[in-house]
């Protein structure tokens, strides 16, 4: 059975809300919009997650909770990993390992630098850099196909399938 992973940037944050800290920074009025679409895409791709696991930090929080909702996946079963905050590979892939073996699509919703190293360590050589040199701006899914081992994920071992853009 193959696996995949959805590597999922959190939506367009707000970064004149007052909030106390970058933990707490929300969601902008276009993250909010966002994030329910990339769900509805999600959903009509056919790409619903078996285990969603995200960053408790806000925008992350926010993102997960609405792309969640139109996917159908239950808030309660969404896993909370305070690792995946500020994470560098080594943290998303510990986050990974701890992911259900049985689960054959996962989203992980997060935060770049992270996300994007962690997108070049596992897909390498087949990922292309935008003209922009955004892999993953806000909002961005990618779709890997991923080895059958959640917890044994070495550089270059999954094959990018794409990388959609917000729009």
């Amino acid at each position: 059975m193959p696996r995949e992973l959805l590597l999922l940037r959190h939506a367009k944050s707000d970064w004149d809300s007052g909030a106390a800290s970058d933990f707490e920074r929300p969601l902008a009025k276009r993250g909010k919009n966002d994030a329910p679409k990339v769900g509805s895409w999600l959903y009509r791709e056919g790409l619903v997650p078996d285990h969603v696991v995200s960053s408790p930090a806000e925008r992350a929080r926010q993102t997960a909770i609405k792309v969640c909702k139109r996917l159908d996946f239950k808030k309660k079963r969404i896993a909370w990993d305070a690792e995946i905050y500020e994470a560098g590979v080594p943290a998303l892939l510990d986050v990974l390992a701890r992911c259900p073996g049985e689960a054959a699509t996962v989203l992980l919703v997060g935060h770049n630098p992270g996300l994007e190293e962690l997108l070049l360590h596992l897909a390498g050589e087949e990922v292309e850099r935008p003209a922009d040199g955004k892999l993953l701006p806000t909002a961005t899914v990618a779709r890997l196909e991923m080895p059958d081992d959640w917890s044994r994920l070495d550089p270059g071992s999954a094959h990018l399938i794409s990388i959609t853009r917000p729009r």
